[in-house]
Parts: C-alpha cells; structure tokens; sequence
C-alpha cells in the first residue's frame, strides 16, 4: 500500500480554504511539483508520502531557479491580471488576499508586542511595505525550509495552507531568512546568485518579471526579519535576524500568512 501523509485542520473551513490553494496552484503553477491529494475529509487532507529532507542553504541556488519558474509560469497563466493591492478572485470561490492589508495589520502587531519599539521604528516598517508594494504579481506561498521536500530527483512544495498576492522575490526572501534562521547567516555572495537564479528562470517565462534587485530583495528580507522574529525559538529558528529582538508576549500565532 503506498504510504500517505493526513493533514488535520481545526475547522472544515481551513480545510476547503487548503483544497482551493491546492487546486489553484495545480492548475497555473505547471513546473510545481505537490504531493498528490488522496483523498478529502471534513477537517483533513490525505497526501501522498513523500520521502525527502527539508531544504538546507546548499540547496538556495536551486530552489531559488525553481520559485522563479513557478512565479513566472503563474503570471503568465493568471497573474498578469492581479494587482497586488486588491484581492484577486480566480473563480471556484478562491480569494488571493492582496499584499499590503494582512501585512499592515501584521506590522502594527508587531510594534505592540515590542518588536517594533518605536512609532519611528513601525513607520519605517510600513515605509517598507509601501516601496515594495509596485511590480507584478506574484504568490506568497510561506517559502521556508520546512516546506519543501529535497528528494533525489526534485524539489517537492508542501503546505499550501496559505496564499496571498505579494511582488517577485517576496517569497525568495522569505526563504532567505528563515534558512538565516535555521543555519546562521548566508554569505552575500550565495544570496546575489539565489537572486540570479531566480531572476533568469522568471525572465524566461517574460522579460518583464526577472527585474528584482537587490535593494528589493533587502526591502522584502527587512520585512520578514520583523515579521518572522516572534518565532525564534520555534520551528528550528534558533538565530536571530540581525537589527531584530525577541519578545515573548508574542510567540502565539501561527507561522504561514505573512
């Protein structure tokens, strides 16, 4: 009997939430590769197994190719009709949340909880948001190292939990820091080829989308070292993101949507 993986979710509504997200990616992100769905339950998921390790920052250059060519094949397939300031609707009740709103929400969280310490310190935060919230439309789909699945033939993407609209490279920084998190800083040099990688796989699909910069790039890794930094400590994030503390008064919420 082939092995598989049963996801529990804590209402039927995540769970369909979860189906749509899977579904949608299925249907426009041709070069990723999921676990197939087996079977549908009212508050669980029956994937196949898949034998594989977590992603380690060898693999960066790599994974990095590989968003790239799945954002880029998704803009082609649907995206080039998003804004990343308004929620995207694909049809069969899917809703991409946009990029800014969940964020700001997020942000100010984060400021009341002592992240962000001063009024100063959120407003450059936000400042951050605005200056990245330009470009096409890509997918934020949580890209840290415990969601993909290194086997000897490919890279496999799990958890598709949540999704939202976010700009090209959002979801590479997001990969960025947290193997930062995980392993210890990356040196400049293995971030800048992540970032070529990634750039030629999305130009390949339009010449329009292989445009992230560094300095975009450094905005989106900014951005996730404040919000990522209530989970030092959980999930393998045992280094700090340099310029970001700790707090205990938020280690609550779950990991995934921002």
């Amino acid at each position: 009997m082939t092995s598989r993986y049963t996801k529990r979710y804590t209402s039927a509504e995540r769970c369909q939430t979860a189906v749509r997200n899977y579904t949608w990616l299925a249907q426009h992100a041709a070069p990723l590769l999921l676990p197939a769905l087996r079977a549908v339950g009212p508050t669980s998921l029956v994937f196949e197994f898949i034998e594989g390790r977590h992603a380690e920052p060898a693999d960066l250059p790599r994974i990095a190719a590989h968003m790239g060519d799945v954002h880029g094949a998704v803009w082609v397939d649907d995206l080039h009709r998003a804004r990343l300031d308004a929620p995207h609707t694909p049809g069969q009740g899917l809703a991409l949340a946009d990029y800014p709103t969940s964020r700001r929400r997020a942000l100010a969280a984060r400021h009341s909880a002592g992240f962000l310490p001063r009024p100063a310190d959120l407003a450059a935060a936000q400042e951050l948001l605005t200056r990245t919230l330009t470009g096409p439309a890509a997918f934020y789909k949580d890209a840290n190292p415990r969601n993909f699945l290194i086997t000897a033939h490919a890279i496999v993407t799990i958890d598709v939990d949540d999704l939202t609209l976010a700009p090209f490279g959002y979801d590479l920084a997001k990969l960025i820091v947290t193997l930062t998190m995980t392993h210890g800083p990356l040196p400049t040099t293995a971030v800048r080829e992540a970032l070529d990688q990634y750039n030629r796989a999305a130009s390949f699909h339009h010449q329009s989308l292989g445009q992230t910069d560094m300095e975009r790039l450094a905005a989106c890794m900014r951005l996730h070292g404040i919000l990522t930094a209530p989970y030092l400590g959980r999930g393998g994030y045992q280094q700090r993101v340099p310029g970001f503390g700790a707090s205990p008064s938020c280690h609550t919420k779950r990991e995934g949507t921002e």
